[in-house]
């Protein structure tokens, strides 16, 4: 019991320390690009800046905003930068716990799960934000004038990144499913009418209300997840046709599995 607490309490200490080396990267990163904040609004603004009509511009309306919203932005910013570091010392932390096979598929999805957050982020960015601004600039009745708070726009921005990022991580998750079992590529296929409507749902929660904006989230949400099932057979196909070499476990994942094994017949009650 107190080696259990021990390792236990080590754990926590190794998670408290990568968390900490996280933090502090962002903060590096953060120091130099504060300098740029300005800049850096300016580039976020750029798609909603170039919709707006002769004369338009974006507002403030509070007190400190032109302050803490480009410093926001510098932040968000500096997390980007650093995530793939982040997300190698949640690898370390994680890696020495998972089996040789886990950690040939793990590391793939990571860098895929990256790269997709990335392209899921430049498509609301190059693609998503000109349509949508333009159709809004467009529809505007005579006579009113069109603008935003900067801290709103900033706020639908984020918003549409994340929900963008997310969207394009469908392959990911189906892969993942597949892979430990949790369904199975038929099914998936079997699943694709409601998947084709629960994508428009999403699109309507989370995008703007026109149809424009629904499209534009739905329709890469549904291909996307055609994609996952096409990469998820293309998986476990040799494994279901038993081609795939076996690798015998590492002496480290013996110990771990005995170690199992006496903590199981340890916890089980002694007959009498």
């Amino acid at each position: 019991m107190a080696e259990e607490q021990e390792t236990f309490l080590s754990h926590l200490v190794e998670l408290r320390d990568r968390l900490i080396r996280s933090l502090i990267a962002i903060g590096v990163v953060f120091v130099p690009l504060a300098f740029y904040a300005r800049e850096l609004y300016s580039v976020l603004a750029a798609p909603l800046l170039a919709t707006l009509p002769a004369g338009g511009q974006m507002i403030a309306t509070d007190v400190v905003g032109v302050f803490l919203v480009p410093m926001k932005v510098a932040l968000a910013v500096s997390f980007l930068i650093v995530l793939p570091y982040v997300l190698y010392q949640v690898w370390a932390f994680v890696a020495p716990g998972l089996y040789t096979h886990e950690k040939k598929l793990a590391i793939p999805l990571l860098v895929a799960s990256v790269l997709l957050f990335f392209i899921g982020m430049a498509f609301a960015y190059f693609a998503f934000f000109p349509m949508v601004f333009g159709f809004m600039a467009k529809f505007a009745p005579d006579g009113v004038a069109w603008m935003t708070d900067i801290e709103k726009y900033f706020s639908f921005v984020l918003t549409m990144f994340l929900a963008f990022g997310v969207t394009f991580e469908v392959p990911v998750i189906v892969i993942v499913l597949v892979k430990i079992g949790v369904v199975s590529v038929v099914k998936l296929r079997e699943w694709r009418p409601y998947v084709i409507v629960g994508a428009f749902v999403v699109g309507a929660v989370f995008t703007p209300p026109d149809v424009i904006s629904q499209f534009m989230m739905a329709v890469p949400l549904w291909l996307l997840y055609e994609l996952g099932i096409v990469l998820a057979n293309l998986i476990v196909r040799p494994e279901r046709e038993g081609k795939t070499d076996y690798t015998p476990p590492t002496d480290d994942e013996m110990n771990r599995e005995l170690d199992r094994a006496e903590q199981a017949s340890g916890d089980q009650p002694s007959k009498s």
